[in-house]
């Protein structure tokens, strides 16, 4: 059915479309190739939401009248309004002769009625060329189009015994520098990289984009905090950015205290507990409104989601933010958050960072579960991808689905 050309300019296609990894969110990455006969005449991708999709780009850069053309992308041509005009109307105004589409657009403003205008302008049309392909660059957006639920990607370090930190804590670093620069990579490619509270407390970390270049997309930085613990002095509300901490209701929230909330002063500890102004231990126990006047004021958004006992319920946390248009997650979490994420089967794809160095018995572990009697039981991966970088080893593991 395909020819040799259609996949080699297929495949073209797809390396446009990788161009905009991380630059297209929310919108899908989508690459476009034309040709007249075996001479390509026209190439483009799509780079920003509100600019040109990848059919409009490859038409402008044409260097032939593309009428009579073949034109190869890697998602089925949008047929309605959003920031830009269907991409249907360009090419049937093109008088294009043939379109062949990787993957059917999930989104159902679209599904299947970008194909069915352009056979109805007569246009000849193909789909499922390397299919495989394109939706494992899309794997985000398709999730959350068809499930309502974006693409977690867990990224855990850890010592070949299996170990993300020492008894103490300290973790930094387990991994060398490729592997930490490899992350970031991870991280611009992402709608979202999300943490708990705990993380945060302990680690303190900034959560951005730490790559060259100019006006670099910062990714979301979310933060899951039933208890609205977030210090107000923590380092990613420094780096810019926007930040979204999810809490559960003030009626199902514990009071928070003046150890968990502390005020705008750098030399003070995360958790340390103030001294009160009467002589005693600590302050009287800030409000939860106080508390959310303070993130407020470092440019915090807060919003309450379902909770279950004293946690989040985390289908409800990514249900909310596939609303918000999220494809990828980015879940750097420690071992208890991981490890609620692995039980409720909500982990896509996990990035392992392995180090070889051994840590012993009594360091952190990688995740916590619960224990189980028959390896029958046991919770099974898939290797899908190993890269050596430096010392390190980075593992993709995708579930095996039962």
């Amino acid at each position: 059915m395909f020819s040799d050309f259609d996949k080699s300019a297929m495949t073209r296609a797809l390396e446009l479309a990788a161009r905009g990894l991380d630059t297209t969110d929310p919108n899908p990455r989508v690459g476009c190739v034309i040709s007249h006969g075996e001479r390509v005449i026209g190439e483009g991708w799509h780079e920003r939401p509100g600019e040109a999709h990848a059919e409009v780009a490859a038409l402008r850069s044409a260097r032939e009248d593309p009428a009579g053309s073949t034109v190869y992308v890697t998602l089925e041509p949008c047929s309605h309004f959003g920031r830009t005009p269907p991409c249907i109307n360009a090419l049937i105004s093109a008088r294009v002769r043939r379109v062949v589409f990787a993957v059917q657009d999930p989104n159902p403003l679209v599904s299947g009625k970008g194909a069915s205008a352009l056979q109805a302008a007569g246009i000849a049309v193909d789909s499922g060329l390397m299919e495989t392909e394109a939706v494992e660059l899309n794997v985000g957006f398709m999730k959350r189009m068809k499930q309502g639920r974006p693409w977690v990607r867990l990224k855990l370090a850890m010592s070949l015994d299996g170990r993300t930190a020492l008894a103490s804590g300290a973790s930094q670093w387990i991994t060398g520098e490729a592997a930490r620069e490899d992350v970031q990579h991870w991280r611009a490619r992402s709608s979202v990289v999300m943490i708990g509270a705990g993380t945060l407390a302990a680690d303190d970390p900034r959560l951005d984009v730490r790559l060259p270049g100019e006006n670099r997309r910062q990714p979301l930085r979310v933060v899951l905090d039933a208890r609205l613990r977030t210090s107000a002095s923590a380092r990613l509300f420094s780096t810019g950015g926007k930040v979204l901490i999810l809490t559960a209701s003030d009626e199902e929230a514990r009071p928070v205290t003046s150890a968990n909330v502390v005020p705008l002063d750098r030399t003070l500890p995360l958790e340390r507990t103030l001294p009160s102004p009467n002589g005693g231990n600590s302050r009287p126990a800030l409000s939860r409104a106080e508390a959310r006047a303070q993130l407020a004021e470092r440019g915090a958004r807060v919003e309450n989601v379902p909770s279950r006992g004293n946690q989040l319920d985390l289908g409800a946390v990514l249900e909310r933010l596939a609303a918000m248009d999220v494809n990828e997650v980015l879940l750097e979490a420690g071992a208890k958050l991981a490890g609620a994420f692995v039980r409720e089967s909500l982990v896509d794809e996990m990035l392992l960072y392995m180090a070889p160095k051994l840590l012993g018995p009594q360091a952190r572990p990688l995740v916590e579960l619960p224990e189980i009697h028959s390896l029958d039981l046991a919770r099974q991966w898939v290797v899908h991808e190993t890269v050596q970088l430096g010392d390190d080893l980075r593992i993709r593991l995708r579930p095996r689905r039962r």
